[in-house]
């Protein structure tokens, strides 16, 4: 398995178990992004960092990711793309987006963009917060647990 990171919106929070988690059990990790991104020294980890523009990061990686690779991303297209090509995927926020579910979140992105698109103020999602984290934390280390299993 593979972890590859939209890092460009992920908070710092996520990353910073991410990166105690991929050295704890020796997971390679790449955080994808516009702008360079800070990353502890460690053969294990590493910043990608790609050419700016709309849905860049996202395109890479989905061409580079493997079956199997777990995606960590709160871009609803991308998770979709994502699990096309067999990944699993989890948001910043815990949710673990699944075949079963990618579907109504795509539907609902799609509503609110045009409710938006119409000039709706929908707001922004909540600050993250210590909940979010605690999420984020207990749903990867179920994730990665079933991985050493398979």
């Amino acid at each position: 398995m593979h972890i590859w990171v939209d890092a460009d919106a992920c908070p710092r929070p996520a990353k910073e178990i991410l990166f105690r988690a991929s050295q704890r059990l020796h997971i390679q990790l790449t955080l994808v992004a516009n702008k360079p991104q800070p990353v502890p020294q460690s053969p294990l980890i590493r910043s990608l960092v790609v050419a700016a523009g709309f849905d860049v990061a996202d395109r890479i990686i989905v061409e580079k990711l493997s079956a199997g690779d777990l995606v960590i991303s709160a871009d609803i297209p991308l998770a979709s793309d994502a699990i096309a090509r067999g990944a699993l995927v989890l948001d910043p926020r815990g949710e673990l987006l699944s075949p079963e579910n990618i579907g109504e979140r795509l539907s609902m992105r799609n509503f609110m963009d045009e409710l938006r698109g119409g000039g709706v103020d929908t707001g922004g999602p909540p600050a993250y917060g210590q909940r979010d984290r605690q999420a984020f934390a207990n749903q990867l280390d179920r994730i990665l647990a079933s991985a050493r299993l398979a």
